[in-house]
């Protein structure tokens, strides 16, 4: 891939990540990279086209550190925690998570992204899931019966907590992060 190109992903990454996918368009992209729009459009012919491009940059980083988690030689049952705590490094320092901006904006993708981000969706319960049945094998988490359940419940937890960390700052984020610690204990 060129660098170009990626540099157009991971900016259009950054843009969903402070905006969503439809506040921002090729001319934004182009100002901020010193380029003009038809250079973007050069590597992605419509925006849908660019959108699917991050999912697949979404998805790799997922599947990187699901494979991180899986060769780790932590102890099973700390998998599922690190597990986040490796997703939450990915993102910037306020950043939401890029899956859930995507989310939000789902009615106004593009059918073809909109696909996409339902198949990554899912993935990103699929992989948490694996973790959490690692775990239970391992004699953590006896009393859940549910593990796709609980992978949404934390799912959704650390991803809103994200989103009030951005207003409530910090420390409301890391009273989030002590009691997913206790809830996979």
């Amino acid at each position: 891939m060129t660098n170009r190109k990626m540099q157009i992903i991971e900016l259009t990454l950054k843009n969903i990540q402070e905006k969503g996918f439809t506040s921002f368009s090729y001319e934004h992209l182009a100002k901020e990279l010193g380029v003009t729009k038809a250079s973007i459009h050069y590597h992605f012919e419509k925006k849908g086209d660019l959108g699917i491009a991050v999912c697949e940059r979404i998805q790799q980083g997922l599947e990187r550190t699901f494979t991180l988690m899986k060769e780790s030689t932590l102890p099973a049952e700390e998998k599922p925690f690190a597990f986040i705590m490796q997703r939450i490094e990915f993102l910037e320092q306020d950043g939401i998570c890029p899956i859930s901006a995507l989310q939000a904006d789902y009615q106004e993708l593009p059918q073809p992204m909109q696909e996409k981000l339902l198949q990554l969706s899912q993935m990103e319960i699929d992989v948490f899931v694996e973790l959490l049945k690692e775990a239970k094998q391992q004699g953590a988490l006896q009393a859940t019966h549910d593990l796709e359940a609980l992978a949404v419940l934390l799912i959704s937890s650390t991803k809103g907590a994200l989103q009030y960390k951005r207003v409530l700052g910090e420390a409301f984020f890391l009273k989030m992060l002590e009691q997913l610690k206790e809830l996979l204990k």
